[in-house]
């Protein structure tokens, strides 16, 4: 019951923002959005994925339990990959081919348009701080101007493979970001246990973040924080032969993610949770070094990450950020994420949130009584009392302490005000993380939670026109 009246909770948020929103919007227009608080149109639509998202649906909701359960962990992680991915592109396709995937990342604010300003990638770098601020000469387009350089680089690097134009880099972000469920089992093995990873397998798969990964540039990003987290839970938990190789691996892909997106730097919170949890700072050294090697390459290339954020800041205000009003956005960007992250994970968070409150008042008990002298374990009978770290955090406690780090960092992006609007692609890498506390639900009612998922993503992706 606590579980159904925390999504009606979120029921309730979303109809806020979503009537309040659209008050201030034609009264104002000061939100710059069509259909707030999401950055989208109400075009209510079907198209060729339809048939296709409704039979992908169907059968994950009925089988994906059994098949997550029984398959050879090996297969696993590669079945998520695949499983997601038609998720991805049915979803997609619901728009439409040239719509929905084709265009996407063709629009005037997107990467594609500058590719060929970086023939000579050495002199673009260079030069790439100037051309930031909106009054600059021959400024970036708005999403280039809004990240380091190594997301449009990244398609720069399609077109000179041959892969140019919007097919291929949104095959490229689809493929990529449906990686990110695998990625999450194999953090989810090494931090918690193998367990919880095959019961959030299907949830990993079945999620509303789909309807945004396919397509924008920030499901690529969400794999590439992916995997930087599971290669360090990796590292961290000597899971695999060479820890240092994972580690370093866990580095690069940090250094990475640094310049793909200024704003993803919050992902070092999940990175030092991942730690925490497996009580160890071994690999820090290698990630370290990693992330080193990735800035001394694109400093070394002439670009100032340094500047580039405070001119980006700068640039931020320029625009649409400078009139939308951080008093709506502050909860409106919360109804966006508890729509991307879907009931199931809400209704877990809820229960992360309850066993994180518990356990602190435990940890606080503890600590007052030690200063007063009391003895800690008064029952030497009762195994709950007992003050073994490695008691207390079993497989489920590392789950919640991992959501609640996923929690963290969305509410930090939050009041940052750098996130006003779109924060449906912007907190992918983040809100990914909260998908895995739907395992943390009962086992009797997983089916019927894994259908709310699949129902939130297609009643987004069939009644709105989103903008990614």
């Amino acid at each position: 019951m606590l579980d159904l009246l925390a999504v009606l909770a979120a029921v309730a948020l979303v109809s806020a923002a979503v009537v309040i929103g659209s008050a201030i919007e034609r009264e104002h227009g000061t939100l710059r959005v069509h259909w707030p608080p999401f950055y989208a149109e109400l075009d209510p639509h079907v198209g060729p994925g339809t048939p296709f998202a409704l039979l992908i649906a169907a059968t994950v909701v009925v089988y994906g339990r059994t098949v997550a359960a029984r398959l050879p962990w090996r297969w696993l992680p590669p079945a998520a990959w695949g499983a997601s991915m038609a998720w991805i592109w049915s979803l997609a396709l619901v728009d439409g081919w040239h719509r929905g995937v084709e265009n996407q990342l063709t629009s005037a604010y997107e990467y594609l348009q500058e590719i060929d300003r970086f023939d000579d990638v050495g002199a673009a770098l260079r030069t790439f701080t100037d051309h930031i601020l909106l009054h600059s000469a021959d400024n970036w387009v708005p999403h280039v101007a809004g990240h380091p350089p190594g997301a449009v680089l990244t398609f720069v690097g399609l077109d000179r493979l041959g892969l140019g134009g919007g097919p291929w880099a949104s095959a490229f972000v689809i493929t990529v970001g449906a990686s990110a469920a695998a990625a999450l089992l194999v953090a989810l093995r090494a931090l918690t246990d193998e367990e919880h990873a095959r019961r959030a397998a299907p949830f990993l798969v079945l999620a509303p973040t789909a309807v945004w990964v396919g397509v924008s540039a920030d499901g690529y990003f969400t794999a590439v924080a992916a995997w930087a987290l599971a290669l360090l839970a990796l590292a961290a938990t000597r899971t695999v032969r060479v820890p240092w190789a994972a580690a370093l691996g866990s580095g690069l892909l940090f250094g990475l993610l640094c310049y793909l997106s200024y704003g993803l730097t919050l992902c070092a919170l999940l990175g030092l949770t991942v730690l925490a949890l497996a009580h160890t700072l071994r690999p820090l050294p290698y990630v370290l070094a990693g992330v080193a090697v990735v800035a001394a390459a694109f400093t070394l290339a002439g670009f100032n990450w340094w500047e580039a954020y405070h001119l980006l800041t700068e640039r931020y205000y320029q625009g649409a950020a400078g009139i939308r009003p951080y008093s709506y956005w502050v909860w409106g960007n919360l109804a966006c994420a508890v729509t991307v992250a879907g009931p199931a994970a809400l209704a877990g968070v809820r229960r992360a949130l309850v066993r994180g409150a518990a356990t602190g008042r435990e940890t606080i008990g503890r600590l007052r009584a030690r200063r007063a002298g009391r003895p800690e374990n008064p029952d030497p009978t009762d195994d709950r009392q007992r003050p073994d770290v490695r008691q207390r955090l079993d497989g489920r406690s590392r789950l919640v302490a991992l959501v609640l780090a996923a929690a963290l960092t969305v509410v930090v992006a939050d009041l940052s005000g750098m996130s006003k609007a779109e924060t449906e692609r912007i907190w992918l890498p983040f809100l990914t993380w909260l998908l895995p506390a739907a395992a943390l639900l009962p086992r009797a009612g997983a089916r019927w939670w894994l259908a709310a998922q699949a129902a939130v993503a297609l009643l987004v992706n069939h009644v709105l026109l989103t903008g990614w």
